[in-house]
């Protein structure tokens, strides 16, 4: 039986950068909601802790339930993994979704749609373990880079108009300035992957996935390091397909009776970061891969589509790095020969 089904109470929590909504539900009043707005500290964390208690309720008798909001949710997330309570990070649209039609929105009226979420779903709710703090530190190291990422692109956009100007201005004073901020931010970005390198490299079980995973052509070090952060170094997917529906690479059919016979078609629900990064490690792999140039060449003369087989090798790199890491030996390619 699920832990949940034994808990007394489920709380929603709206988060936002200042301030928690709570909304409480108890298995013996599932209709009565009790609101609470704290501070979003550890400070107002000890009043929630003081309000259960008033309540007749201690911390393992609840289930916290929340949408996942990015940096603003990891201080309570830290609060309650400490403190040892159960809670459950859900994406915002499975919530939004599962609730149905709705009417009005406030930061307290969406708390009690979380309570109520947690509650009627408390069979299904899956238990959110903490990222390590190696795991938050390559999270936050990534999101870094991504930053400097667009803004060298923006100024590389920018220097082409400005050159625009200089023919008539002659004065190259903005676009020298641009072209020192470029390679300022470049010699930035070259260190926040040896940073990122080393965090991969400083204990066992990253050092081995992140070998393993580059084992495979195509995955180098920043889609390793993704896959490593968005799966808590492989723990938190089953397998390879499961991470494909994430990334938004997995083939769904699309079909019903024999009036709907549409093609199957990848979900726009996705990790749009990581789909990215996956195109751009299939484009590598049909290089440097003979086995996927191979297959990308026969799939195009029998009339495939670019992207339909870009897509197919994505799903194919996932489902290798899944196998290479719970097989803990690195790829192999096997060369194909032809004997006369």
């Amino acid at each position: 039986m699920n832990k949940f089904m034994k808990k007394k109470a489920f709380l929603g929590i709206d988060i936002s950068k200042d301030e928690l909504d709570f909304s409480l539900l108890t298995t013996t009043h599932p209709t009565l909601f009790k609101d609470k707005k704290v501070a979003n500290s550890f400070t107002g964390f000890s009043h929630i802790e003081m309000w259960l208690s008033s309540l007749g309720l201690d911390l393992e008798d609840c289930l916290f339930c929340m949408e996942h909001t990015g940096t603003y949710g990891l201080l309570l997330f830290a609060w309650l993994s400490q403190m040892g309570a159960d809670y459950v990070v859900e994406p915002a649209l499975r919530i939004k979704k599962s609730i149905g039609m709705t009417r009005g929105k406030s930061d307290r009226i969406d708390a009690r749609r979380i309570a109520d979420y947690a509650y009627t779903n408390k069979a299904k709710l899956e238990l959110y373990s903490m990222p390590s703090a190696t795991l938050l530190k390559l999270k936050q190291l990534l999101t870094y880079r991504d930053q400097i990422t667009r803004m060298v692109t923006g100024f590389k956009n920018s220097i082409k108009v400005h050159k625009q100007y200089e023919q008539i201005s002659g004065s190259d004073i903005v676009s020298d300035s641009i072209s020192q901020h470029i390679r300022e931010f470049e010699a930035e970005k070259r260190q926040i992957e040896q940073q990122i390198k080393t965090l991969l490299t400083s204990e066992q079980t990253l050092k081995k996935n992140y070998k393993l995973a580059t084992s495979v052509k195509g995955i180098g070090l920043i889609i390793a390091a993704y896959m490593i952060a968005t799966t808590q170094n492989f723990t938190s997917f089953e397998n390879g397909r499961k991470y494909a529906c994430y990334s938004g690479v997995a083939p769904f059919e699309h079909s019903s009776g024999t009036s709907i016979q549409g093609k199957t078609k990848v979900s726009h629900l996705a990790n749009k970061k990581m789909k990215a990064l996956l195109s751009n490690g299939a484009n590598s792999a049909c290089t440097w891969d003979p086995e996927m140039a191979n297959y990308y060449a026969r799939k195009t003369a029998q009339g495939k589509e670019h992207k339909q087989i870009i897509n197919a090798i994505r799903c194919k790199l996932i489902n290798r790095v899944f196998a290479v890491v719970k097989r803990q030996t690195p790829y192999v390619t096997l060369y194909q020969q032809n004997f006369a």
